[in-house]
């Protein structure tokens, strides 16, 4: 019995004690049921009767002897205590406590999922790192935090679409345009250009599908420059990103939202809302309305609208292809913009606590032997997605970076990640599920199989290190579901290294196969079942984080 199964069971008794005239209260929709920290408290806890009390008009305890008496009558239930103020705690029948382990099997790759946010169709913004140079390590935080959120939320059943925002406008390409002319014509970088050692085959690159571009005056060069070297970076990058696994459904273009009228169009939405003024020749969108700490500027007096103009542009945009909930992941330098960005949404006429949401990361260092890893030669300034990976590996690139809350700066040891031990956290995982393939492999060469799932029994399982597996076992589908609510996908990889050690901890306790002459026995049987599930949940949680599950290591 899953927890989600428990939580039915709860209502259930709930209904059952309502309908027999001992409780007038309504049935919850939603029950919290956890595991008790201390062992002796039984499988799971529930705090249900102080929820109900006050609408019952009864003293916790009183309500919780009534539903007690209610649980004890389900076969499932071994025993039911009433604890402290109202508490209960339920031990289950050792044959429902296995059948976890049955559950987690047959539903294989399914098992976690659920549909507890189905129906919300969400647009997740991540990366969109200016198409002037490769991938670096900043970007590669979101890269992998915000794949892995992707994974969660349709895991919890929404609709999410990947979206990488192309800033394609504005003086940095211009910038970008100059830097890589310069190149070509043999000439210094501009002061304030790009440099790189990247630059100089983007440039070529250029030359090479523009031949006659050098011919050409100087300045009707740089349109060309600008638009080919951004497409020869936006190539580059999404190569990479698909290198990391990381697939966008979407990669944007800035410069199309100028090139459409969206700009023009927002603008005509933000007047009807009645937001927009003009001063001093330039046209303003009131955010201050909205809590933001000073207006914004949407057109300048020049005429040329504004990078913010752009987002709002944007932003409806999203809205308007039909996201209920537009998601954005930013870097710590962006901490500024939330205000506004909140304040635009109001005026457009959403609600940004409904149609908004904003997460901001910290920074990430790649360190070796105590000491930052220099920067690199290719990128000019930074360390690159490229240089994580040639360290340690993907897998370990992706665990590491979505193993810390986004909150957090981060240091990644590359040493330390990159060692076959089990002080490597994503090793000491990935190792488990291999111990068990492993395991799975010998049974086989034995002749033993699971069997059938009817047959199989579960109730034999009864060793203390035995239940701790099933107990972590079923907690799975709720951490997925906190995970995904709270965009935090540290919580399934800390889930994860804490489910290999009691994995660890059963096989150094529990023989699985029989040795010698000795006979297979249904004890044998329930724990291939239990290994099985195991390995579907180490494989099942791996893959939300975009790492694998290896058979041998």
């Amino acid at each position: 019995m899953t927890p989600e199964q428990l939580r039915d069971l709860v209502r259930t008794a709930v209904g059952g004690a309502v309908g027999r005239g001992a409780l007038a209260v309504d049935v919850p929709d939603e029950v919290v049921v956890e595991r008790p920290k201390n062992r002796d408290h039984g499988d799971y806890a529930t705090n249900i009767a102080l929820r109900l009390a006050k609408a019952a008009g009864r003293p916790p305890r009183e309500v919780a002897e009534i539903l007690a008496e209610e649980l004890r009558a389900q076969p499932a239930i071994a025993s039911v205590d009433v604890a402290g103020p109202g508490f209960l705690n339920l031990t289950l029948a050792q044959g429902a406590l296995g059948r976890i382990a049955v559950q987690a099997v047959t539903a294989g790759a399914g098992y976690g999922r659920t549909d507890t946010l189905a129906g919300q169709n969400l647009n997740l913004e991540f990366v969109s790192a200016n198409p002037t140079g490769p991938v670096t390590l900043g970007s590669t935080r979101w890269a992998a935090v915000g794949d892995a959120v992707a994974r969660l939320l349709e895991a919890s059943g929404a609709d999410v679409s990947r979206e990488y925002y192309v800033n394609d406008a504005g003086a940095q390409i211009e910038r970008f345009a100059r830097s890589l002319q310069a190149v070509a014509l043999g000439r210094p970088v501009p002061e304030d250009g790009y440099q790189g050692d990247y630059v100089e085959p983007v440039a070529q690159r250029v030359l090479a599908e523009t031949p006659g571009l050098l011919d050409l005056p100087e300045e009707e060069q740089v349109p060309v420059f600008a638009e080919k070297g951004v497409a020869a970076m936006v190539a580059d990058i999404r190569s990479t990103l698909e290198g990391f696994g990381v697939h966008f459904d979407t990669f944007f273009s800035e410069r199309t939202l100028h090139e459409s009228g969206a700009l023009e169009k927002a603008l005509a939405t933000l007047r009807e809302q009645g937001h927009v003024f003009e001063r001093d020749g330039a046209v303003w969108l009131r955010t201050t309305d909205f809590g933001d700490d000073k207006d914004r500027v949407l057109v300048k007096a020049d005429g040329e609208p504004t990078y913010f103009a752009a987002d709002c542009a944007y932003y409806l945009d999203k809205r308007g292809r039909g996201f209920d909930k537009i998601v954005i992941m930013l870097g710590a330098d962006h901490s500024g913009y939330v205000g506004r960005y909140k304040a635009l949404v109001a005026a457009a006429g959403d609600d940004p606590a409904t149609h908004l949401e904003i997460q901001i990361g910290q920074l990430v260092n790649l360190v070796r032997n105590g000491e930052p890893v220099r920067m690199s030669k290719r990128a000019g300034n930074f360390v690159l997605l490229t240089d994580l990976v040639d360290a340690v590996g993907i897998d370990a690139a992706r665990y590491a970076l979505a193993r810390a809350s986004v909150d957090q700066q981060i240091d990644i040891d590359a040493d330390l990640w990159s060692r076959q031990t089990n002080d490597n956290p994503v090793f000491y995982v990935q190792y488990a599920h291999a111990r068990i393939s492993s395991v799975l492999r010998n049974a086989a060469e034995l002749g033993l199989s699971l069997g059938d799932a009817d047959d199989v029994d579960v109730a034999a399982l009864t060793h203390v290190r035995e239940t701790d597996l099933l107990r972590a076992i079923g907690e799975f589908p709720r951490i997925l579901t906190g995970a995904a609510e709270l965009r935090a996908p540290h919580r399934v990889a800390r889930y994860l290294e804490e489910l290999a050690g009691t994995y660890h901890r059963f096989y150094d306790s529990c023989r699985v196969l029989p040795r010698g002459d000795e006979e297979v026995t249904a004890l044998n049987t329930a724990r291939l079942w239990l290994c099985s599930a195991t390995a579907t949940v180490l494989r099942n949680g791996l893959a939300v984080l975009g790492v694998q599950a290896p058979e041998r290591m």
